[in-house]
């Protein structure tokens, strides 16, 4: 039986270990080990490990924006999580009015600048719901 420890060892070195998607020597693109994505999409499960990893960054950047939105209902904290999701940890701090707004408890005006905003131009329906949410602290009819 083969080592497997060797043989991703090998792989590494021969295909190289790249975490952004290139286009490689024939112009197929391609991610991780040599992971050809035309030929082999990511699967359903890899692809919820990342949803995971990605909710997790967005928590922790949500942790370096606000010191209070872990006491927000957990309705609010979707929204803040869905938003920053979208739009990075620095676009999301570049809601400064939202973020006062927030802080306030001034829901109504926490939406209304979350929609005022290229971003909401940008995502329409998402950020509309989004802000009935903030604005509501009630799931989305």
């Amino acid at each position: 039986m083969y080592d497997r420890n060797v043989l991703r060892t090998e792989l590494i070195r021969d295909e190289d270990l790249v975490l952004t998607p290139y286009q490689d020597s024939v112009g197929v693109w391609t991610v991780g080990v040599g992971h050809n994505l035309q030929a082999k999409p990511i699967t359903h499960d890899t692809a919820m490990v990342m949803l995971e990893h990605d909710i997790r960054d967005s928590e922790e950047s949500l942790d370096r924006i606000s010191e209070t939105w872990r006491t927000l209902d957990g309705v609010r904290q979707r929204v803040l999580l869905n938003m920053v999701f979208n739009l990075g940890e620095d676009g999301l701090r570049g809601f400064r009015n939202m973020w006062s707004a927030v802080d306030a408890a001034d829901y109504e005006q926490a939406a209304h600048e979350m929609l005022d905003s290229r971003w909401a131009v940008q995502v329409g329906v998402r950020a509309t719901r989004l802000a009935d949410m903030m604005r509501t602290g009630m799931e989305p009819a």
